[in-house]
């Protein structure tokens, strides 16, 4: 339609420019220098015209090269990334061999060749050909160097996936060193430290995960709880204790398995009296089932006075199991062998767990009542197995048979 308008119009001035020039063709003189050219006016529109279509003809010759090198760029261009896009699906699919080909051999004329390398080298590692998949990242790494972070942290993924720590901890520092406070490789780096267990090393860097890194706050708060859990069960005596509860942050200072962890260190450390009077206050603010089992084997200074705190909170926890066996605990602890049994039957009834059946099987043991005991075991060790065990086989001494 463009292309029409313009024609039209072409014949139109052409019509009109004709006519008047048929009519006079007019004369033109130029004198330059000593020189006088004389022609008509068609003429010199002639010249005009050849001189302007000489100089666009000179001009396409010229740019010629670069266009049809550009042009060849794009085709190229064009069929790398549709490459790319094939090896994509290929891995996607799960045939990786034919993946890694593909978008090895659209490396070369990609626009992007960083992504083909590392996605290359991720065929590579799905195929277990770790030589291959190396060699796929010292390329990218050699080709693009301001993409060394991006080769690096790829490089620590996969040998944290291959269970490669050492060196996946030695690429994680390299790439520390390059680029302080890098978030993503600060979350590797804690994350591998946890799987190691080097509790040290996650402390002394768990400030900069928090700061630098974008992880769940869970993960944090999990691996905080940890870390200070591992403190607090390397304490030897009640300084090194008294030091490593006082770092507890607040937030962390009401979780279970760091009350837990203290009140066994502040037994272990022979601090039993404090752990009784910790443990009451810490009860009379929140009831909690793991404390009250606590309670029961802390070694108080009057195990009587202790065993009649522990009943008259039975007179508004009556059937709670955990305050039960503690009870049945203290009981035993007081030698008070009939109610401990009473006790401890009770919590069967209500909720039977292995550790109760070691405690009223080595009571019945006690008793002398040693058939009922292995019958008690026998259970117990059948609810850890996952089902009933066979009753044990009463052998005969060699006094019975005589």
């Amino acid at each position: 339609m463009k292309i029409g308008i313009i024609i039209v119009l072409a014949l139109i001035a052409s019509g009109l420019a004709a006519h008047f020039l048929l009519a006079d063709p007019g004369y033109v003189a130029i004198n330059f220098r000593g020189y006088l050219i004389e022609m008509s006016v068609p003429v010199l529109v002639f010249l005009t015209a050849a001189l302007f279509l000489a100089i666009w003809f000179v001009r396409k010759i010229l740019l010629a090269p670069r266009r049809i090198g550009e042009a060849a760029g794009r085709f190229r261009s064009a069929r790398s990334g549709q490459k790319m896009t094939r090896g994509l699906i290929e891995m996607a699919e799960g045939n990786f061999a034919r993946g890694e080909r593909m978008l090895a051999r659209s490396a070369s004329t990609s626009d992007s060749p960083l992504f083909n390398y590392l996605q290359a080298a991720r065929a590579a590692h799905l195929q277990g050909k770790i030589e291959r998949r190396d060699e796929w990242l010292r390329l990218a790494y050699q080709d693009i160097p301001e993409a060394a972070n991006a080769v690096l942290l790829t490089q620590a993924e996969f040998q944290l996936d291959q269970g490669q720590h050492e060196q996946a901890l030695a690429t994680l520092r390299r790439l520390d060193d390059n680029s302080k406070d890098h978030g993503q490789a600060l979350a590797l780096m804690g994350r591998l430290y946890y799987r190691l267990a080097d509790w040290t090393a996650l402390r002394e860097l768990l400030p900069r995960i928090k700061k630098h890194s974008h992880m769940k706050a869970e993960t944090l708060a999990q691996w905080e709880v940890r870390v200070h859990r591992e403190q607090i069960d390397a304490a030897q005596d009640d300084v090194a204790l008294a030091a490593a509860w006082k770092a507890v942050p607040r937030a962390h200072n009401k979780d279970l398995s760091l009350l837990d962890a203290y009140y066994r260190a502040l037994m272990r450390t022979d601090q039993h009296a404090k752990a009784e009077k910790e443990l009451v206050a810490a009860l009379k603010s929140d009831w909690r089932g793991p404390l009250v089992r606590l309670f029961g084997i802390v070694e108080g200074v009057d195990a009587s006075k202790q065993l009649k705190r522990a009943e008259v909170w039975l007179g508004s926890h009556s059937e709670d199991p955990d305050l039960l066996l503690t009870a049945a605990r203290l009981c035993l602890r007081n030698e008070l062998w009939g109610k401990a049994r009473s006790y401890l039957e009770t919590v069967i009834s209500l909720r039977p767990t292995p550790e109760v059946y070691r405690d009223y099987g080595a009571l019945l043991n006690q008793l002398g009542e040693t058939d009922a005991a292995a019958d008690a075991f026998r259970d117990g060790l059948g609810m850890v197995a996952g089902n009933n065990l066979p009753a044990i086989t009463h052998v005969p001494t060699e006094i019975e048979d005589a």
